[in-house]
């Protein structure tokens, strides 16, 4: 049902920004660099429009046509099969919204190793499929919203397993003869299978965004493998395996084991866009950045009767008019509660921080990724709602669902903000196809 209104909401997809697939041909070419500018022609869009690649210059400084892309590589990898067969005309934005769809299922399959009922289930799974911005980002599915779509799956998958292996949670499913014998093995390595399943996959959505790495604390709590150490080495076992890819990728391709592309694009757009409020002297992850962007984050508002030229010239207010709207959304984002007020239903479940592992892992992890990503220079611009919320959604959602399962009057108040969110979300979705972002 969710790949239907993903696709529905997005029916034409102009694929105007297809890094990643520009990045799968090169990776089937045997090239980390993408072919770059490359011009509009009849076969279809080019990537000269492109501002987030930096030329490959030759050892005399000439220009190559040649480029190389900032982005963690994971969702270039993840089309590299499709790209094989349809090339350059591959539609990412289509598989992203079959990837956001799948990232709904198995959000319902993780939420089941909780000890909630299924009504907070069905409802919590919802919630996460309409009421936050996975919509906007599944159903749009250009290079970025791929990145946190691709993400946001592993991540569940990650706190699926852990959660599976955690006598706090649910039970789980049964080991067969074949999962016995591979933990024995590893049980004599003072490790634990699960858990080392769990850090993959986790470091594995830290290759499609960076910042969910810093919810590494849920699976030092949360998870099989008995005391702290030895969940904690597991998961850190499992994580440094697509890290240490990662790494030696990025030290591959650019002499550093952290892209400096993304300084080279910071010192760009501080130039390009000045509305944004950059400052070239701060640095790109910057504790100063933090109160800058708190604004945006709790109480970022959408346009209220804008006062445009044509409202001015006596065209009539209308709720969605491109022209003279009664009320819009604002390209550089609106606040994450405003956009899905049953978000704040997960602050109920702290009552419990410090006591119960699972809300204490989930919480630490939200706030671990949410603070980074509130110091980096960008917040997601021309979007709907506050897209990085994707980083930490997954792990906030176990918040919510224990919330709800709590009962009485406050389940019943988060039936009806999630039944607020999805209409706002919706209304958001409808709002950037009218002003083509």
């Amino acid at each position: 049902m969710l790949f239907v209104v993903y696709v529905v909401s997005n029916p034409q997809r102009p694929s105007y920004y297809n890094h990643f697939v520009w990045q799968a041909e090169a990776f089937l070419d045997g090239r980390a660099t993408i072919r770059f500018p490359v011009a509009d022609g009849p076969a279809g869009h080019g990537n000269d429009l492109f501002q987030d690649v930096v030329p490959a210059a030759g050892p005399h400084g000439e220009t190559t046509g040649y480029g190389l892309l900032p982005f963690p590589p994971l969702p270039a990898v993840v089309l590299m099969p499709f790209v094989a067969i349809w090339g350059l005309s591959t539609d990412a934005q289509l598989i992203a919204a079959f990837i956001g769809a799948l990232d709904v299922a198995i959000a319902f399959w993780c939420l089941g190793r909780l000890p909630i009922g299924r009504r907070v289930r069905i409802a919590t799974t919802l919630f996460l499929g309409l009421g936050t911005v996975l919509w906007y980002a599944a159903e749009l599915g250009t290079t970025w919203y791929l990145a946190h779509v691709v993400a946001v799956g592993l991540t569940l998958l990650a706190i699926g397993i852990a959660l599976s292996r955690d006598p706090a949670a649910a039970a789980g499913e049964p080991d067969d003869e074949a999962s016995l014998a591979a933990g024995a093995a590893a049980r004599r390595l003072g490790l634990d299978p699960g858990q080392v399943l769990a850090g993959f996959l986790f470091g594995l959505a830290c290759t499609a965004r960076l910042t969910i790495v810093f919810g590494l604390p849920f699976f030092v709590l949360v998870g099989g493998g008995g005391d702290r150490v030895r969940r904690a080495g597991s998961a850190i076992l499992g994580l440094s395996i697509p890290i240490g890819v990662l790494l030696a990728y990025t030290w591959a391709t650019t002499g550093h084991l952290l892209s400096p592309g993304y300084e080279v694009l910071y010192q760009a757009e501080t130039a390009s866009y000045p509305q944004l409020a950059y400052h070239p002297g701060w640095g790109i992850e910057d504790p100063r950045y933090l109160l800058q962007n708190l604004g945006l984050f709790l109480g970022g508002l959408p346009s209220i009767m804008p006062d445009l030229p044509d409202c001015a010239a006596g065209a009539p207010r209308e709720f969605f008019s491109t022209i003279c709207p009664i009320v819009a959304p604002r390209d550089v984002g609106m606040g994450l509660f405003l956009t899905s007020p049953a978000w704040l239903l997960a602050f109920a479940s702290l009552r419990w921080f410090g006591r119960d592992r699972l809300v204490t892992g989930a919480a630490i992890a939200v706030l671990a990724i949410a603070l980074v990503d509130l110091m980096h220079f960008s917040q997601g611009w021309v979007q709907f709602g506050y897209r990085f919320s994707n980083d930490y959604a997954p792990f906030g959602l176990i918040l919510l669902a224990l919330a709800l399962e709590a009962g009485g009057r406050l389940r019943r108040l988060g039936y009806v903000l999630i039944a607020l969110s999805i209409a706002i979300v919706a209304w958001g979705v409808t709002w950037g196809h009218l002003y083509g972002w």
